[in-house]
């Protein structure tokens, strides 16, 4: 294993003392901290040593790549690491979005090699599944709820101009593209008013209280009543939320490890002053209920649990070691990612060992032995392929 060393997004709804207080650092940080990348990215790859000098884990994976990835990994997903893992901290809320399937980011990503108004989808060709895991207290919103039920929220707030996006929610599934697409097609110079009218209403309850909050940050923005249509999602530290292609889905609060397929591609629906291209965020979409947004942890092995999800790009296991359990032997395929959350570990790949503190992060290489762990502590471990 190799001490990795990622870099930190200054996103402007980040946290500046989450991500500074997870590794030690003066708390507050001087300016907001959202995203620590702990993979090979080209958008922002982790670094490890080599001779005193700090080099791209990206560089080294495009020099070596049968080293670092194996034949399995490069056989399945070319000579890329196909996962990426981060620590998310939200102080504020992201924007409502969704990623595409393969297909779609294939596609999309040729069209956009052609395109000359700078707003460009797909800035690469592949999928991005998310799973994320809280480390504090968070709130989200994630897929769909049932319609009926967000047309019952809706009309709750006796506004007539919502009357079409709420019939068309009565229909159920079969009507939900339709109110999406009402909100998020309404007259920009009558967003203000509609919004405005929502929370002015005397209503009182959750969605009203999350409808308020959200208009605060952004007002006049149809996302705010978008939101109202997906589940509002509080998890427990351990408790996960995993998105599918298509998902409509932000993040409001707190903080998680996240893994995902390492892509970057992100249609806007909302909350947010960045571009939204509604043709292609409908197109995208999948107009379903998210019957359970929720992903609970299974036990794997002592001390182990990991969050079972339904693609092959990643998967994401938690190592506890300590009192009862001193060591724990992971042998996971692949090339393997650690993030120490808590304590004090020796992670030893049989290629060399390193210790890691909260906060710090290695890497090791496909051909590298099982995981060996001992101290005390907590760590994520990202690698590809179930759990």
């Amino acid at each position: 294993m190799e001490l990795l060393y990622g870099p930190i997004r200054a996103y402007a709804w980040g946290s500046r003392t989450a991500i500074a207080e997870l590794q030690g650092r003066p708390a507050p940080s001087d300016g907001p901290e959202a995203e620590l990348w702990l993979g090979a990215h080209p958008g922002a790859p982790a670094m490890v040593d080599r001779g005193g000098t700090r080099v791209s884990l990206l560089d080294l994976l495009v020099a070596e790549p049968g080293h670092w990835l194996g034949v399995d990994v490069m056989e399945r997903f070319g000579p890329r690491l196909p996962f990426l893992m981060k620590v998310l901290a939200a102080d504020a809320p992201l924007s409502l979005q969704a990623h595409p399937d393969a297909e779609q980011a294939r596609a999309g990503h040729a069209v956009d090699a052609t395109r000359t108004d700078g707003h460009r989808n797909y800035v690469d060709p592949y999928h991005k599944p998310e799973l994320l895991v809280a480390v504090s207290p968070m709130e989200a919103l994630c897929g769909f709820r049932d319609p009926v039920e967000s047309a019952e929220v809706l009309a709750a707030f006796g506004v007539p101009a919502l009357e079409p996006v709420v019939a068309a929610l009565r229909a159920g599934p079969a009507g939900l593209r339709d109110a999406v697409r009402r909100l998020l097609t309404w007259p920009a110079e009558q967003r203000a008013g509609l919004v405005g009218a929502v929370v002015a209403a005397d209503v009182a309850g959750p969605d009203a209280e999350l409808a308020r909050a959200l208009a605060a940050r952004y007002p006049g923005d149809p996302g705010v009543l978008v939101a109202l249509l997906l589940h509002h999602v509080k998890l427990a530290p351990g408790e996960a939320i995993w998105m599918p292609a298509g998902n409509l889905h932000a993040y409001l609060r707190g903080t998680g490890v996240e893994v995902m397929a390492a892509s970057d591609n992100v249609l806007r629906g909302g909350l947010t002053p960045k571009h939204v291209d509604v043709d292609e965020l409908l197109r995208v979409l999948r107009f379903e209920v998210l019957a359970e947004p929720v992903v609970r942890a299974r036990p794997v092995a002592p001390g182990v649990v990991c969050w079972p999800v339904p693609v092959d790009d990643f998967a994401l296991h938690r190592v506890t070691v300590g009192a009862g359990t001193p060591q724990v032997r992971l042998p996971l395929p692949g090339p393997r990612v650690v993030l120490c959350r808590a304590g004090r570990l020796a992670v030893d790949d049989g290629a060399g060992a390193v210790t890691l503190g909260p906060g710090q992060a290695a890497v090791g290489t496909a051909a590298a032995e099982p995981l060996v762990f001992t101290g005390e502590g907590e760590a994520f471990v990202a690698t590809c392929g179930g759990c």
